[in-house]
């Protein structure tokens, strides 16, 4: 048996003691730090999750040489996953960031070139790739054929207070952003454009738009459609979102909260099988520390997320345009914006190595 890799966790707030609780329940890792600005915060979390003799500090830095780590899980707010996430891979870290990877795709684009000059592996834990039942979903519509139309519908009335209720696209850049990578997992193709309206219900108790409805059309000729709300009263779905898919051979359902349901075109029901794999940020760990070890791109490897934080930009631009955007348009000006933005040479030099037109259209960063 391999030796646990030793992980350097940044960040001690909320998710910070979900990440904790998941590393303590996993055999093949072991914590060996944790950073957070509020060293007070850091020291009582590590002390609730069993962990006093570990040791905290304010920055990374302070942990990097005394702890021996393997990787880093960057657990900070979005804002900060870009300084956190280099910072790592200039030590020569590998990193598992949290979702969303960064608050744009330009900042996205930084962060890939960082891990591409150092040569390691950045990935973003997208949790609902993660579902034993969306996985059972996806194992249906594989064997269903060609996918025509995908639709998701998210309605729940949360109230968060705090920052989510004074964003100007709560829905569409907090949230949607899980139905939208989903989506990408589901239909196998990549998006290409998208026309979205985003709104406020006039009961709505969110400052900016808590109401979206989108279409993406993909590569491969597919329509996917998004329609929710978070201030949705009543009958509300599940977390995970209401789901239906018409393919060649079939249809499938599902409601985010049972096994999905699906039939061929012959009227036959196509069984559910669901697996006993290891389910959201469990799974998104588990996966890390075998791409970690064995070389083998991870799914939601960072550039390959970077899609996904694509579409969210694309669907935010739509929406305050009123005009169908390309999702090759918010790449290639992003890229251009990393580049003149950029200070460090090393990022700069592959920065400037991407190709706009190809460099998305890729397989996944060699690790």
């Amino acid at each position: 048996m391999p030796e646990p890799l030793r992980l350097l966790q940044v960040g001690a707030g909320g998710m910070g003691g979900v990440w904790l609780r998941t590393i303590s329940d996993n055999p093949d890792v072991v914590l060996a730090g944790l950073v957070d600005l509020d060293l007070d915060r850091a020291r009582v979390a590590a002390d609730e999750h069993g962990y006093a003799d570990v040791p905290v500090a304010a920055s990374l830095e302070e942990l990097v040489d005394r702890s021996e780590a393997d990787a880093v899980i960057d657990v900070t707010v979005p804002a900060a996953h870009p300084l956190v996430s280099i910072s790592a891979l200039s030590y020569g870290l590998p990193v598992l960031c949290e979702k969303p990877q960064a608050e744009t795709v330009r900042e996205c684009l930084r962060m890939i070139a960082a891990a591409e000059a150092a040569g390691r592996l950045l990935m973003v834990s997208q949790s609902r790739r993660y579902l034993r039942l969306g996985a059972a979903f996806g194992r249906q519509l594989a064997e269903l054929g060609p996918i025509g139309s995908l639709s998701c519908e998210f309605f729940k009335a949360p109230h968060f207070g705090g920052f989510r209720e004074r964003m100007a696209e709560p829905l569409l850049v907090d949230m949607a952003i899980h139905q939208f990578d989903l989506s990408r997992k589901l239909i196998g193709s990549e998006p290409v454009s998208v026309y979205c309206e985003s709104y406020n219900p006039s009961w709505s108790w969110f400052d900016g738009n808590a109401a979206a409805s989108a279409i993406f059309r993909f590569a491969d000729g597919t329509r996917f459609t998004f329609t929710g709300s978070w201030c949705a009263l009543g009958l509300e779905t599940s977390w995970n979102s209401r789901w239906r898919a018409s393919a060649s051979g079939g249809t499938a359902v599902w409601d985010g909260d049972i096994p999905p349901v699906a039939e061929l075109a012959s009227g036959e029901a196509l069984p559910a099988v669901v697996a006993d794999d290891p389910e959201q940020i469990a799974g998104s760990l588990v996966e890390f520390v075998r791409a970690v070890r064995t070389g083998e791109p991870p799914q939601s490897e960072a550039r390959s997320n970077l899609m996904s934080v694509a579409m969210v930009e694309s669907a935010v631009r739509s929406a305050a345009t009123g005009s169908r955007v390309q999702i090759a348009d918010i790449l290639e000006e992003s890229q251009a914006e990393a580049i003149s933005a950029e200070t460090d040479d090393r990022i700069l030099a592959v920065l400037k190595s991407w190709d706009p037109r190809t460099a998305w259209h890729t397989a996944p960063l060699g690790l």
